[in-house]
């Protein structure tokens, strides 16, 4: 399974795009958010998730031009009813940070405003979701921003999860090891982890 594949932009629509990586061409689905951050790029690094479509079988690929968008899109697709093409639209209709205001202030009115979103999906969205973004289980943006500035903190985040540790206690630890010391290697990561773990 792809995690992300860097290359040129080939095409951009509000609702597609084609990364061509060493001539070969990825085609995305992709929300209108991710279609706004890549919009006058040549270039771009796309984080991917699969899902299968209900209806034929096939294999569906998703491009989120941020990890936090990408982790939204698998909170919600993870809700009861809720599927890849209602998360592909909440994502199109709010950005990530409205979309979490909107959990976490449990404001329905925002969920409901998304086309297809009623009343049921938003108040069972608010109930599946707000423990998961208000705990940390979801990704916060302000740690996501950081991370993809720095390949080191996802690396040690990873060893640090085999290690058995909590993803909310890791990402909290990282992220106050990063504001002391933003260009921490791997391996500094690692062992200032541990010792606050």
């Amino acid at each position: 399974m792809l995690d992300y594949i860097s290359g040129q932009i080939a095409e951009l629509t509000p609702t597609r795009l084609v990364v061509d990586n060493h001539g070969m061409g990825y085609s995305l689905e992709i929300s209108l958010q991710t279609y706004e951050a890549l919009e006058g790029k040549r270039e771009a690094t796309v984080y991917i998730q699969s899902q299968l479509n209900p209806r034929d079988g096939t294999q569906v690929d998703y491009g989120f031009a941020g990890k936090d968008e990408r982790e939204l899109f698998r909170l919600i697709t993870g809700v009861s009813g809720m599927g890849a093409a209602s998360a592909r639209m909440i994502l199109s209709s709010l950005t990530s940070a409205e979309l979490e205001e909107a959990i976490i202030s449990e404001n329905v009115n925002a969920l409901k405003s998304v086309k297809g979103i009623g009343l049921k999906s938003a108040q069972r969205m608010i109930l599946e979701l707000k423990d998961k973004i208000v705990k940390g289980d979801g990704v916060s943006s302000e740690v996501l921003f950081q991370a993809d500035s720095n390949a080191a903190a996802d690396e040690a985040s990873s060893a640090l999860q085999m290690l058995g540790f909590n993803k909310a206690n890791i990402q909290k630890a990282i992220q106050a090891i990063l504001k002391a010391n933003p260009r921490a290697s791997v391996e500094q990561i690692i062992k200032s982890a541990l010792q606050m773990l």
